[in-house]
């Protein structure tokens, strides 16, 4: 698997930080975040300067702002437009999109996220299908962590990734508690991702969400990398099952 973090989750406000935890030997994958609407215009600024940093990652997408205050959404689109171009996926969720016919300007770069149980759109999969119909060249970010916090029989979950497998570009990874709060993987949370894990195609990128130092990096990723053993046995022993 392709297995990062996201520079907001290791380093918040701090993309050249961030970009410095995330540039582990076993990481081949990040996600610039810029998850607040403050942090866009200084990253967009900033990201000419940071390609030697990104040539070490296989897999490079990004965050778009959860929240719109300061600009039109005309204007929030035309800034996330030079994104795009870069052929990168925007994480984008669905419930900041009010003109669709805007963001289907981004074709493919738009790249929908499954919501937590704050939010009133996005948390299930036929939600998710009706934003779909209006942006039908999107992709998917699948979060495990949403999907489980909003359906613990981890059922809805295995419905995103039925639903939506071709359109599945990468995945969000973190235990996501009853404040809707990123933590750490867990036993708890890598037995239930574990049992869905065979939906996941081992190209799909994942991004850590979880806040994690320098020195905890690489135990997460072997956390995240357990996640996907009981596929792994399952392909070893035939009959398997989960």
């Amino acid at each position: 698997m392709r297995i990062g973090f996201s520079t907001g989750s290791v380093a918040l406000n701090d993309i050249r930080r961030g970009l410095a935890i995330a540039s582990h030997l076993s990481a081949k994958a990040v996600e610039l975040s810029a998850l607040r609407e403050d942090e866009l215009e200084p990253l967009l600024g900033l990201l000419d300067s940071l390609e030697t940093e990104l040539r070490h990652f296989d897999y490079v997408s990004f965050h778009a702002p959860s929240k719109r205050h300061r600009f039109t959404e005309a204007d929030f689109v035309d800034k996330l437009r030079p994104i795009a171009t870069r052929g990168w996926a925007i994480i984008v969720h669905p419930d900041i999109i009010e003109n669709f016919d805007l963001w289907r300007s981004l074709g493919a770069a738009v790249c929908i996220e499954n919501m937590d149980k704050r939010k009133e759109i996005g948390r299930t999969a036929a939600q998710l299908e009706a934003i779909f119909e209006k942006l039908p060249e999107a992709t998917f970010c699948f979060d495990i962590g949403h999907a489980r916090q909003v359906d613990p029989t981890m059922m809805e979950a295995s419905l995103f990734l039925k639903m939506f497998r071709d359109r599945l570009r990468q995945v969000h990874m973190s235990f996501v508690n009853s404040q809707s709060q990123h933590e750490r993987l867990n036993l708890e949370s890598i037995s239930a991702f574990s049992s869905v894990s065979r939906l996941i195609k081992e190209t799909t990128p994942v991004i850590l969400e979880t806040p994690v130092t320098a020195n905890e990096v690489e135990e997460e990723i072997a956390n995240a990398n357990e996640v996907f053993a009981r596929r792994l046995l399952a392909e070893l022993i035939p009959g398997e099952t989960h």
